[in-house]
């Protein structure tokens, strides 16, 4: 697992733009990453739809924020016009970023082991340092706890 302080991992990931997203595509900007399971579900929905509605309290305070998931780059792109998310998503289905990132790990459901997202937010300085990391994400009232954290 990463720790605050860290070097966030670098990426390059497809988006739904059709282009490539990178680290270092937010140099100079605090960098919202949350990590969400699967694209059109409702927790999923639920938290997606909290960052957009934060949108110009995040803009306020020069934040931007990417969410990443396995799903395609197809999936992500439904997701976001159905919900006309204004904010870039990104796939990957390689888990590679997941990995880099120790949000792929051992999930139990119903008693049935699988590998999947844990829900997780990282909050990434312009520098490209890890600044805080909201492990195991409760859904409701995510977005106001991240803008807290961004305030102070």
């Amino acid at each position: 697992m990463l720790n605050i302080g860290n070097d966030a991992p670098a990426f390059s990931l497809p988006s739904d733009s059709g282009g490539k997203v990178s680290l270092a595509d937010f140099r100079g900007k605090t960098l919202v990453l949350f990590f969400f399971p699967k694209a059109d579900t409702p927790g999923c929905t639920s938290e997606a739809n909290q960052f957009r509605d934060a949108k110009k309290e995040l803009d306020k305070l020069g934040a931007v924020v990417l969410g990443v998931s396995g799903d395609t780059v197809e999936q992500l792109r439904k997701f976001r016009d159905k919900y006309k998310l204004n904010f870039a998503l990104a796939g990957d289905t390689s888990h590679t970023m997941l990995e880099a990132y120790g949000v792929w790990q051992e999930k139990n459901l119903y008693g049935q082991k699988h590998m999947g997202i844990v829900r997780t937010t990282y909050l990434i300085d312009g520098e490209g340092k890890i600044t805080r990391i909201f492990p195991k994400v409760k859904v409701e009232g995510h977005a106001q706890e991240v803008l807290t954290a961004l305030r102070s």
